[in-house]
């Protein structure tokens, strides 16, 4: 049963009409801002892709070549096809053929890393720091053409960046500031180019294995119709219940950031049905509009993919992949839990219901026809769990999805088998939406690998990390702080993986150094957090503005919505920080039942103090128990749970006793 056939379906679309889905796509995401050149120009492009996307594949299966050889070959092939895919400036006419010069730019960046490749051995053998003139002309045309093409596809901010970064290399004697030595040009070339600690470290060698072919995975499932299934799932979950649409842009967000690794790309995916639904059944635009923004961004913290984040994240920390996606559960499930409880409250001050369940799709007649596509990721999860690898686990995952939908039209052959079936035609298709889907994670990989190889060579990391414990005194709640807002600063603009590649060698040192020692995992975890809050937080908040788009209110209303609808996620980053429990870190079973349980009440309570709504509207000196006892129960103890639980008791009772005499009260 689909909801495209209902009369839901056709009041959502009515709602949509006007808006350019295309258009506000474009400018709010700049991924999406590439040309569609006519004839064999676009045949190349998606040529070029298939064969990206292939190489991946069969190096998944049969064996990646040496790191830096799979690196070289993974971004060389990317920066053509950027060079092809997106012009020069982002508001030129998006159908017109490909100039000369980006040809002739496609080519001089493919030059040093096929050089790269097959001068490695001798590179390695012969003159290992000791780069000779050829060397560093072809890392010096690395260095331009990444720049480039990383300001192409993504914006000027990460380039800046690792431009700041260089000349920081090379000016650092004469700094005031943080100084250090100075390095040569041959010496920073030397690092950046043919080292493993800079465009060819650890962010690049993750992206050209694991990521690619998880967004590569996630690229096949779309083409199986999963991204509908997600939503008329989440439909028939949640659509029938208080203010069901906003919960089922909560769930359908939630469930697509799993495969998905953009928060506006979400936004603009599930939010162009979700939104006009909210606002159908009473909800303020703006308000619509933030909650697609927060649930949707939500998706980048969500295990098993994290936006990418959760395999270079179990890089640094040299732990397994299972051991980041496992920790990330419970702060995941905390974030979307406030957000639900929100909106519930919202619904209730409103006085808004679900919708009818005749209009609503069938959860059983959904997983009858269409379960089989949960199976990929069942199998994905059993095989990360019995010990394989997120490579081997992602192939696995792909001939899975292929296999069982060639199962499922043998033994149906009807319409529905037919549109999940995986042809030739729609592999295709698919894997070329995953070379495109992987060409802004391999350019933001390999650029701030620039700053990373920056903070190996000139000791920058330790130096941040230094002023900003110095700045709090060594105090954790203001260090924690600090860090907050330095996360927040370097992670505006940036995707989700370069985000956290950036905020993790700038400022998650900070916490893990003395006198202050927080796990790593949960200091990692807290720069990951906010650094994907830039998305939520005016003035940026990309995801935010993409909703207000779509929602067609004021941006800058909807963002500060939506900041305050992220206000209890914020707050989960420094629950597992003072209570690392939460991540499974030394998690003694009862200890971790009392620490989830206790954690869930006080989001609980948070939540209704941002709404102001609870039974009945909430004087404001209840809201502000709420927000104390929020504190109380967020802060590991005996006595501060009880305290924050006396507080619910009361406030429960209170508001209960008026919602009976129905006395109205000031919100």
């Amino acid at each position: 049963m689909g909801l495209e056939n209902g009369d839901l379906k056709r009041e959502s679309a009515e709602q949509s009409r006007g808006v350019d889905f295309d258009e506000l796509m474009r400018k709010y995401d700049t991924e999406a801002r590439f040309r569609t050149p006519p004839g064999w120009q676009l045949t190349l492009i998606a040529f070029l892709c298939a064969a990206l996307s292939a190489f991946h594949f069969y190096t998944a299966g049969m064996g990646l070549l040496p790191s830096q050889k799979q690196g070289a070959v993974h971004l060389g092939l990317v920066l053509v096809i950027v060079f092809l895919l997106y012009p020069i400036k982002s508001g030129m006419p998006k159908n017109v053929k490909i100039p000369i010069y980006d040809f002739a730019l496609a080519v001089l960046a493919a030059v040093p890393l096929i050089y790269l490749v097959h001068q490695l051995d001798t590179i390695a053998m012969e003159r290992s720091g000791l780069p000779s003139d050829t060397d560093l002309i072809m890392g010096f045309l690395l260095v331009v053409a990444l720049l480039e093409a990383t300001r192409r596809i993504s914006n000027p901010v990460l380039p800046g960046l690792a431009v700041a970064a260089l000349f920081y290399c090379y000016f650092g004697r004469s700094m005031p500031v943080l100084s250090h030595r100075g390095f040569t040009i041959t010496r920073i070339i030397n690092h950046m180019y043919l080292g493993t600690e800079g465009i060819f470290g650890v962010p690049l060698e993750v992206s050209s294995t694991f990521v690619f072919m998880f967004i590569l995975f996630g690229s096949v499932l779309e083409k199986t119709g999963m991204g509908r299934f997600i939503i008329d799932l989440s439909m028939a979950l949640a659509g029938w219940s208080t203010g069901g649409p906003a919960k089922v842009a909560v769930v359908a967000s939630g469930l697509m950031g799993t495969i998905s690794g953009s928060s506006v790309a979400n936004v603009c995916t599930t939010g162009m049905f979700t939104i006009p639904l909210m606002k159908s059944v009473g909800y303020k635009p703006y308000f619509a509009g933030a909650v697609e923004a927060v649930a949707s961004t939500g998706g980048q913290i969500m295990p098993p993919v994290m936006g990418a984040g959760a395999f270079i994240m179990a890089q640094f920390l040299g732990v397994g992949y299972l051991e980041v996606a496992v920790a990330a559960i419970v702060p995941a499930l905390l974030y979307y839990f406030a957000v639900i409880v929100q909106v519930h409250f919202e619904a209730k001050r409103l006085s808004l219901v679900g919708l009818p369940r005749e209009q609503l799709p069938k959860a059983g007649v959904l997983l009858r026809e269409k379960g089989f596509l949960l199976i990929p990721l069942a199998a994905i999860v059993y095989l990360l769990v019995a010990g394989f690898t997120p490579l081997m686990a992602a192939f696995a995952g792909i001939i899975v999805s292929v296999t069982l939908s060639w199962i499922n039209f043998f033994i149906r052959r009807n319409n529905i088998a037919r549109e999940t079936l995986l042809t030739p035609k729609r592999l295709a298709e698919a894997f070329e939406a995953g070379a495109r889907g992987a060409l802004s994670v391999a350019c933001a990989c390999a650029c701030v690998g620039i700053v990373v190889g920056t903070g190996t060579l000139t000791g920058l990391a330790l130096r941040v990390a230094g002023a900003i414990v110095d700045l709090a005194g060594g105090h954790l709640l203001l260090t924690l702080f600090f860090t907050m807002c330095a996360s927040i600063l370097l992670g505006t603009g940036l995707p989700t993986t370069a985000n956290f590649i950036v905020t993790s060698t700038m400022a998650a040192p900070a916490l893990t150094r003395e006198p202050l020692n927080v796990p790593a995992i949960a200091a990692y975890m807290f720069v990951f957090y906010f650094g994907i809050a830039a998305d939520l937080t005016p003035p940026v908040a990309l995801a935010a503005y993409a909703g207000a788009g779509i929602a067609g209110d004021d941006p800058m209303k909807t963002g500060a919505v939506a900041f305050k609808l992220a206000l209890a996620g914020f707050l989960v980053p420094y629950i597992y920080v003072y209570n690392p429990i939460l991540l499974f870190v030394g998690a003694e079973p009862i200890q971790m039942i009392q620490a989830v349980a206790t954690a869930l009440i006080g989001v609980f309570l948070l939540a209704m103090c941002t709404i102001g709504h609870y039974k009945a509207p909430l004087h404001w000196i209840l809201r502000a128990g709420a927000f104390l006892g929020a504190l109380a129960l967020l802060d590991p103890g005996t006595l501060t749970d009880a305290v924050g639980l006396a507080l619910l008791v009361f406030i429960h009772l209170f508001q209960t006793a008026k919602a009976k005499k129905g006395t109205p009260s000031a919100s």
